[in-house]
């Protein structure tokens, strides 16, 4: 894979061509990307403290995501919310998300993808701030917000440049799995504080978290910022020019719109089971809040231990093979846990379906990553992601919206319905094996 970061500032060149992002018009098939003349990012000291970063990153990410589930009861409780009402956290999230997919392309030529994952950190520190002083309920959904643009903008980059590393379906692997670490040690933190005084002061961890993300990220990375403005306005109307060419090949990409569908609904299924689950053991399955609300730590548990248990036997056994079979046992996992109303059992069924979820979102970047073009890779894997977090927002506001009518109790065929949506979506992504070999998918 390329050295894509520096890639992508190069195509504001003059030298850049309309041919050069512009699909093969030959075929309408899915081809696999040309790598073979691209060589991966050796593992130099410098390549390291970036991979460090990444992981900071993605595990600062995960304390975030993962701490909601066991704090939304209490959320509730103390604004005197409805679940409808609570859904505005999420949408604030869809939104930040939206607006991180409108702007990444234009602002990746201007600042760079270290000028990206820099100022992303720097959004989700500022949010954090807001939150540890129980803030009005409306200035607390915004900082959902803040947070998804700043890891809109920043979590693309890095996944991009984790993608171009030597070995790269381990690391992503260790770099997803590590968000997975942060999704388990959110909620038992944020148990352990809010059970026992203020819900409100667990945040003081992600900003203290965050604030470390910001310095590493602004020092590993400093060298792929572009720093500052575009000299002249023909040059700033071809880079817009740029990074509109580039944006409209990538939107072309039946591959990208098929790992998108497959990353909405994926990401969809999984927050909207870390976010509800405490909620619906506690209202339906009349289950202790102080006990409970460590499920979700187990959920995001299993998740970890998948993403750094499977990534080798999946990259070994087949990716489409194997996620496949991932996907059929997590619809089952899921089933049991709807139909068997005890808590011990609820809880296994959500650390084990976890568990075969891991492994999906660095499987599914990797395969992104040999499936899409190269020139159009960080654009491509930029909106794969982004589509991913539009759906970890959007369907828990929607599980929130239909919850706030009917009853928390719709969590669970709103789960067997993604679950089942994201299996077959995965079976409309072509095999990397099958096209590496010569192989074409219409």
């Amino acid at each position: 894979m390329a050295a894509i970061a520096t890639a992508d500032i190069e195509l504001a060149a003059d030298s850049t061509s309309t041919n050069d992002l512009r699909p093969d018009p030959s075929s309408n098939t899915t081809r696999v990307a040309a790598t073979s003349a691209i060589t991966p990012f050796d593992l130099t000291f410098s390549v390291k403290l970036k991979l460090a970063s990444a992981i900071l990153c993605f595990f600062n990410a995960g304390i975030n995501d993962g701490s909601l589930g066991a704090l939304l009861p209490y959320i509730l409780r103390h604004y005197t919310l409805t679940t409808s009402q609570i859904a505005f956290c999420y949408l604030a999230a869809f939104f930040g998300w939206l607006v991180a997919a409108l702007l990444n392309s234009h602002a990746r030529l201007r600042i760079g993808d270290g000028g990206l994952i820099v100022a992303g950190a720097a959004l989700q520190f500022v949010a954090q701030l807001f939150r540890f002083w129980s803030p009005p309920f409306g200035l607390f959904a915004l900082t959902f917000g803040i947070v998804a643009l700043g890891q809109g903008t920043q979590e693309p980059s890095a996944n991009t440049f984790v993608s171009g590393v030597k070995g790269s379906h381990r690391w992503l692997g260790a770099v997803h799995g590590c968000y997975a670490l942060g999704g388990l040690c959110g909620p038992l933190i944020a148990t352990a504080i809010a059970s026992h005084g203020n819900w409100a002061t667990f945040y003081y961890v992600p900003t203290g978290i965050g604030a470390l993300n910001l310095a590493l990220c602004g020092y590993a990375f400093r060298d792929q910022i572009v720093w500052g403005k575009v000299s002249g306005d023909q040059s700033a109307t071809r880079q817009s020019k740029t990074a509109l060419r580039e944006l409209s090949a990538t939107v072309k990409q039946k591959s990208v719109w098929q790992l998108s569908i497959f990353f909405f609904l994926y990401l969809g299924a999984c927050i909207t089971a870390g976010g509800w689950v405490v909620e619906f053991l506690v209202v339906v399955r009349d289950g202790d809040l102080a006990s409970v609300g460590y499920v979700a730590a187990a959920f995001n548990g299993g998740t970890a231990l998948g993403r750094f248990v499977l990534a080798e036997p999946t990259y070994r056994w087949g990716e489409k093979r194997m996620l496949t079979i991932y996907g059929i046992a997590s619809v089952a996992l899921e089933l049991v846990f709807w139909l068997v109303p005890n808590i011990v059992v609820n809880a296994v069924m959500v650390c084990i379906m976890g568990f075969v979820l891991g492994p999906f979102f660095a499987t599914g970047i990797s395969v992104g990553s040999k499936i899409i073009p190269t020139e159009l890779q960080a654009s491509g894997l930029a909106m794969i992601f982004v589509m991913a977090q539009a759906g970890g927002a959007g369907f828990p506001a929607l599980t929130g919206i239909i919850s706030g009518r009917v009853g928390v109790q719709a969590l669970q065929p709103m789960l067997v319905a993604l679950l089942s949506l994201m299996v077959i979506s995965w079976l409309f992504v072509p095999n990397p094996r099958k096209l590496a070999s010569g192989s074409t998918i219409a």
